[in-house]
């Protein structure tokens, strides 16, 4: 069997698992979404010959939009550290500066900063609600035992 994870090792039976982070969960989908949005957007910049770029200003501009996607796909693994949202809102003004190479891209980097806001202020309110349901599940569950 291969290494345990800290969650694995720490586990025990009867152990009540706290919920799931809808924020982070809206975040993850978001930072995905854009991450082929970003690989798309690279290859229809490589691909157009009419912006009357040089090779090597295309080459490096499909170099900087692989490594820009695959930073949204990293940060998925990094929300639960600190300052992992913050990095996520760095990755935001970058998604809607990239309107500078391909102009569509402010449109869609505006409507996808619309859509993290979003995921941030309701995950946030979800998360909070949940916490409550689970608390009060915990004390209903000590007052009466588990069925």
């Amino acid at each position: 069997m291969g290494r345990m994870t800290r969650a694995q090792r720490e586990w025990r039976p009867g152990q009540v698992k706290k919920p799931a982070s809808v924020r982070m969960m809206f975040a993850s989908t978001v930072l995905l979404l854009e991450a082929f949005v970003v690989f798309f957007a690279t290859l229809a910049f490589f691909g157009l010959e009419v912006l009357q770029a040089s090779l090597a200003v295309r080459v490096w501009t499909m170099i900087g939009g692989l490594v820009l996607a695959a930073a949204f796909v990293v940060l998925c693994a990094f929300l639960r550290k600190p300052g992992g949202y913050a990095v996520g809102w760095v990755l935001q003004i970058l998604l809607v500066a990239t309107g500078f190479l391909v102009p569509a891209m402010f449109v869609i980097g505006l409507c996808f900063l619309a859509a993290w806001w979003y995921s941030m202020v309701t995950g946030v309110r979800l998360d909070r609600e949940k916490a409550e349901r689970f608390a009060a599940e915990q004390e209903w569950e000590r007052r009466h035992g588990t069925a």
